[in-house]
């Protein structure tokens, strides 16, 4: 699997929610639903942006590369 462009992708994820619940649910949520929502993105694009940083590790040679496939994997597990 192409962990760094499913990083790449979640993280555009990321950005999409994130500006359609700041534009979007606007006024149709009230603040606790809303700060719910935000932190909700806010994992999400923390997870997506851990898939991509290991996803790089293995190139650069500080992690073998059948590990870096455990932690994307774990990481992705956990959306």
């Amino acid at each position: 699997m192409n962990w760094s462009a499913t990083g790449a992708i979640l993280l555009a994820l990321a950005v999409v929610l994130g500006a359609f619940g700041a534009h979007g649910l606007r006024g149709r949520l009230d603040a606790y639903l809303m700060s719910v929502y935000e932190k909700a993105v806010f994992y999400h694009f923390i997870h997506a942006l851990g898939v991509l940083t290991v996803s790089i590790l293995p190139k650069t040679g500080a992690l073998p590369e059948s590990a870096a496939q455990w932690v994307c994997g774990l990481l992705l597990v956990v959306f």
